[in-house]
């Protein structure tokens, strides 16, 4: 009650301005962060967790239970920048290696990766080792006729970019696709640096580009 009054302004005529009247007390205490869009109770409660959360991640793990001390090993491993930058791209390379390389990033894909290469295993590796969904969404959850048991869904996976308008309009979003296929250029040579490979850009244009006919049929 007390943190309701405190964001009100009594002082406001509320049959004159009732939203002065009933948030004045907030407006006044509060700025928007030039970081933040928007600010409100639940941005302010979430600040306050992370501080907390950050206190918690950086005690020592002795006697914790093992579900705290994965925690804090992830958070350690985001922290620990220098190691960061020493590893580089090393942990992008190794993913994709457990994907079955790249074609766009490799010198004989079709020859070396492609007889082996199985769309269902590596689908199922997405899922199971990155939490990737790609073609095809599948998750067990409660079923809708029968709330006492689970069941397996089967459901079309989120796109390359937030919607399927991002694929076909105009204007800002013709913007944004355009600098969607350039990033995945940029990525692909990068990589193609990485690995040594010999520099080829239209060869990473043209792929670049299927790929992305291949995301707006999936969109379509």
């Amino acid at each position: 009650a007390a943190r309701i009054i405190q964001n009100m302004d009594p002082t406001a005529d509320p049959c004159k301005d009732f939203y002065q009247y009933a948030c004045g007390g907030w407006l006044n205490r509060h700025v928007i962060p030039e970081t933040s869009s928007r600010y409100s109770i639940f941005d302010i409660l979430r600040d306050e967790l992370e501080i907390i959360l950050k206190g918690v991640l950086e005690t020592s793990d002795q006697g914790d239970r093992e579900a705290f001390q994965k925690a804090k090993i992830l958070y350690k491993s985001c922290m620990n920048e220098s190691l960061i930058e020493q590893r580089d791209s090393m942990p992008l390379l190794e993913a994709l290696m457990m994907v079955g390389d790249w074609p766009v990033a490799s010198a004989d894909w079709n020859k070396t990766k492609e007889p082996s290469w199985s769309m269902e295993e590596k689908l199922s590796i997405m899922n199971s080792r990155f939490n990737k969904r790609v073609l095809i969404d599948m998750f067990v959850w409660n079923d809708d006729r029968d709330s006492s048991r689970h069941i397996i869904y089967i459901d079309q996976p989120s796109l390359g970019m937030p919607s399927r308008d991002y694929y076909f309009n105009g204007g800002n979003y013709q913007r944004v696709r355009e600098a969607y296929l350039q990033f995945m250029i940029t990525i692909a040579k990068m990589i193609r640096e990485d690995k040594n490979m010999s520099k080829d850009d239209f060869f990473v244009q043209e792929e670049m580009t299927k790929v992305m006919e291949l995301e707006t049929e999936i969109a379509n």
